[in-house]
């Protein structure tokens, strides 16, 4: 039997363009913010009352570098590069400090666009000074923008069928697993962040896909669920849905402010394992997201530096199939004995 050929891996982002983002006060005065060569150090910016943030759908395969912008939905050209520029740092005039990923779009080897990525909520009504750019510190916050996470609190379903809090398991433990059974724990990872932009956790409310209590997670955490009928019409009973296509403002909706403590669990292959009685994925490691593990890690050191391709991540279903605003509660049903 053929194997399945593997899908392009895929992230959306939600970016700003360069133009809305622009020098009020220095050298570069009337401009927007560009690549890290042409940024000035202290220069203030204000961000236009009124910019909206676009989708920036990217796919990456393995050997690739940077990335490929995959659909005409969203800003940017199909076909055109994207590559992850720097990180910027910014102070607001409350004196917090605000971090901004820098990407840009290539077309014909020339600059075609820039765009930003913040990584809290900027306001139009602050100024924003420059006072940081790390190219470094870029690769390893989109690791963390990509890489799915489980927060402190949740319970997760081990071998032995205990539920074990994440923060208390360890490297060796066994967890139960959907498709190989008990599976032993190669990494648990642990990030603190400011609970805002792109990691606010998403809340799935007790009971709102039959989960035992409130169940938070990254953003693009996915979720599996098994549909005894296709209430989606994804013409399949598995689906995996993205957390962040599920908000609807009341069952599922996102927890903004504050601090959130994240944890990551690796396998030696992807797996989808239980939490809070949901079915949901573990850390997949590939391009995006290798920047995320210690440094001893990403060169093998017993445990691999990409996964191989899995059946369960061909049922993920795109965006347009949960626009319904019932599409949680469609969910629940349809996975209802």
């Amino acid at each position: 039997m053929s194997e399945s050929p593997i899908r392009p891996l895929m992230q959306t982002v939600a970016v700003l363009r360069s133009d809305d983002f622009v020098v009020v006060e220095g050298v570069a005065e009337g401009e927007g913010i560009s690549f890290a060569d042409e940024l000035v150090m202290d220069d203030v910016y204000q961000l236009f009352g009124r910019a909206t943030r676009h989708p920036l759908s990217l796919s990456l395969r393995e050997e690739a570098e940077g990335f490929e912008i995959d659909s005409s939905t969203g800003i940017g050209k199909p076909g055109n590069l994207v590559y992850l520029d720097r990180c910027v740092t910014l102070m607001g005039t409350d004196s917090t400090t605000y971090e901004v990923l820098v990407l840009v779009e290539i077309e014909d080897g020339g600059l075609e666009a820039t765009y930003l990525l913040p990584l809290a909520n900027l306001f139009s009504d602050m100024n924003y000074r420059l006072v940081g750019v790390d190219k470094d510190a870029a690769t390893t916050r989109f690791a963390e923008v990509a890489s799915v996470s489980f927060t402190r609190g949740t319970h997760i379903t081990m071998a032995s069928g205990e539920q074990r809090q994440i923060e208390d398991l360890q490297v060796g433990d066994k967890v139960l697993t959907r498709d190989d059974g008990p599976q032993v724990v190669r990494w648990v990872g642990q990030t603190t962040l400011r609970a805002v932009g792109e990691f606010a956790p998403i809340v799935i409310a007790k009971g709102a896909l039959h989960n035992e209590n409130d169940l938070l997670v990254s953003p693009d955490h996915r979720l599996f669920i098994y549909q005894r009928q296709d209430k989606l019409g994804a013409g399949r009973s598995e689906v995996l849905v993205k957390v962040r296509h599920l908000i609807n403002g009341d069952t599922v909706y996102r927890r903004d402010g504050g601090f959130v403590d994240y944890f990551q669990l690796l396998f030696d292959e992807h797996q989808i394992i239980y939490a809070e009685g949901i079915a949901a994925e573990s850390l997949l490691i590939d391009p995006r997201t290798r920047a995320a593990l210690p440094e001893h890690m990403r060169s093998g050191s017993g445990v691999r530096t990409s996964h191989g391709h899995r059946a369960h991540l061909d049922y993920e279903v795109q965006e347009k199939l949960l626009k319904n605003p019932d599409a949680v509660n469609l969910l629940r049903k349809a996975s209802s004995n």
